[in-house]
């Protein structure tokens, strides 16, 4: 990652931003030195096509859950479980 400073960022901030967006760059912008603030590209994230099939996966997923969940167990104590095995 490029670390430049706030002034070189105020000057050649259209250049900056191209290179990010087109070259996907990252640059870690610096005050006096110290870095203060990364400058990424944002990653869009991908869209399922068809809603009803992510309803129908995240049903298998819950039915899955639901046959491994111990019977007479809530959330509340498997939660309180697992941190008392930390």
């Amino acid at each position: 990652m490029e670390r430049i400073g706030v002034r070189e960022l105020k000057e050649h901030t259209s250049d900056i931003l191209r290179r990010v967006r087109e070259e996907h760059r990252m640059y870690e912008i610096t005050f006096r030195g110290r870095a203060v603030a990364r400058l990424v590209p944002v990653v869009e994230p991908e869209v399922t096509a068809d809603p009803a099939a992510f309803w129908e996966e995240l049903d298998r997923v819950a039915q899955e859950i639901g046959m491994r969940w111990p019977n007479g167990m809530t959330a509340v104590e498997a939660v309180r479980e697992q941190r008392r095995e930390l």
